[in-house]
Formats: C-alpha cells, structure tokens, sequence
C-alpha cells in the first residue's frame, strides 16, 4: 500500500534528524486520497488533483513538491512511481518581503494585547508577555508556544529540539526575565491543566491558529494591516525585525560583523549561517552604515 511506503519514508527522515513533521502530514494525506482511488504508486494526474485541492497557489506549489520530491526518490525503486512535473502551477512566487516593525509598533502592539478582555483574566497578561518575549528574543512563535514552566530558568530560556532538531539555551536582559517571571507568578494563581508558559484561561496550552488570530486583531487594529484577505505584518516578522535590529546595533570592521553574525545564528536556532542572512533585510540604517563604509573604499575616501 502506498500509505505503508509513505511511513517508511518518513521513518527514514525521522532516523537521519530531520523532524519531517509538515511533509509527512502531506505524505500521508497524499496517500490516503491516492489510496481511496485504488493506486498504490504515486500517478501525476492523481498527484495534480490533490495539489490543487487548496485555493492558495502557493500551498498547491508547496503540497505538489512534496509529493514530487517522494515519488523521484521512489521511483529508483519502482519505475511505476510517476514524478509529476515541475512548475505545473507556474513559477513559485518570490521571497515575501518581511514587514520589519517601528520601536513605537511594536510598543502600541504591547499595550494593545494588555488590553484584551476579560478584564482582569490571564488572557492580556498571556498575549502582551507572548508577544513582548517574541519580540525581546526573535524566538520562532512555535517555540513560545512549546516553553514549559522547567524552561525557564535564571540562566535564560532553554529551547529544546526546535524546527533543526536543535536544543539551545536563550539568555534574557534583565528586563525580559522580569516581566516572564512576573508573569508566571500571575500565572501561578490560574491552576493550568497544561505545563506550558502560555496557557489560555481554561489553563489549556495556547493553540497557533487561535493565537494567529487574536494578533490579527490587535495589528488591524492598530491600523498596521491592509485587512483580511490582504498579506501584512505577520508574528513572524518579529523575528525578522530582532535580526534586522540586532545587526543595527553592530557597529565595527568586517570581522566583528562576521562574528556578531555567528553569534546571532546561534541564538536564533539556525542550522546554518545562510539561514541568518536569509532574514536580513535593508532598512535605513542599515544602508547608511553600508554607504558610509562604500565611501571609505571610494577612491580618496578614508579607510
């Protein structure tokens, strides 16, 4: 069965470190379509089918690259697997360009999530400390979600086997870990079913897709989105804003930035430090400091 081949596949990549968690839920949603059509190989038509099965072109893109990475690599085991073609919906979309948050966005953002109801309840305190943190560290909105009460430590956060099967330990300024600690104090007094940081005022763990939401609210409200349907800052871009942020405040010659880049790298979980360029992105401060040094290699310029 073609489900049976999808589980050793993802088997495969579990053993090698890869978490493989998005492409193997695709797999085997792939599978069971395919499955309920009496194939036990993966067919391009079939393939086409199930791709398309979403409105956003850029998911089908992304849902039909899994399923044509699979069947390449199945087929040099069995030639009847069919590798449907590339591109078939048109050339994937250009890089999103990251919305990269004002200080006084980011703080309007703060007192916006203070002010959820119900008054008094955990649920501002959870938002304006989730948030805040965020965007304090650049941790990846998964990884606030998955903090557990034993993660937080006096040293700093420990962040355990995230997006790279990658464990680290985030420090804090002394003012973040205040307000964490603060808040779980708060937190101390709900008696959460769950052991995570951010629980909602049933003290269940905070699901994504519900946290996604109340976010889009507070930034349409505060008047920093174009509205539904239409793309605008995301809880991502939070992170992209601390790299971005981070990177302004270095300040020296080209070792000192080349070392500040590692240092970054590591803090932020990447696997490589290709991964921390990929959130970069030109603000001006950052292009005066570029034309400045531009100016020193200028013939006549100083050094």
């Amino acid at each position: 069965m073609l489900s049976t081949i999808v589980e050793k596949h993802i088997e495969l990549h579990h053993a090698t470190g890869y978490l493989f968690r998005r492409q193997g839920n695709l797999l085997r949603d792939f599978a069971r379509f395919a499955e309920a059509r009496g194939e036990d190989v993966v067919r391009v038509t079939t393939a086409l089918e199930w791709a398309a099965s979403v409105p956003s072109l850029s998911t089908r893109q992304g849902r039909l690259g899994v399923v044509r990475r699979f069947a390449w690599l199945m087929q040099a085991e069995d030639p009847r697997h069919e590798v449907p073609p590339a591109g078939a919906f048109g050339a994937r979309a250009p890089r999103r360009t990251p919305y990269i948050y004002t200080p006084k966005e980011i703080r309007g953002l703060l007192k916006a999530a203070a002010k959820l109801g119900p008054p008094g309840g955990l649920r501002p305190r959870v938002y304006a400390t989730m948030l805040g943190l965020i965007a304090a560290t650049g941790l990846r909105i998964s990884e606030a979600l998955r903090l557990g009460l034993d993660d937080v430590t006096p040293s700093g956060l420990k962040i355990r086997e995230t997006k790279f099967r990658k464990s680290r330990l985030v420090p804090l300024h002394e003012t973040t870990q205040r307000e964490i600690d603060a808040y779980i104090k708060v937190r101390a007094k709900v008696g959460a079913i769950d052991d995570t940081v951010f629980v909602s005022e049933r003290g269940t763990a905070l699901q994504y897709a519900t946290v996604v939401a109340v976010f889009l609210s507070l930034v349409r409200g505060l008047g920093i989105h174009p509205g539904p349907g239409k793309r605008g800052p995301r809880i991502h871009d939070l992170r992209h804003t601390f790299a971005v942020r981070s990177l302004e405040q270095c300040h020296g010659d080209r070792d000192a930035v080349a070392r500040h880049m590692l240092s970054l790298s590591t803090y932020l979980g990447h696997a490589h430090l290709v991964d921390t360029y990929w959130y970069l992105q030109a603000t001006p401060a950052l292009l005066s400091d570029i034309a400045k040094r531009s100016e020193g290699l200028a013939p006549g310029g100083s050094p």
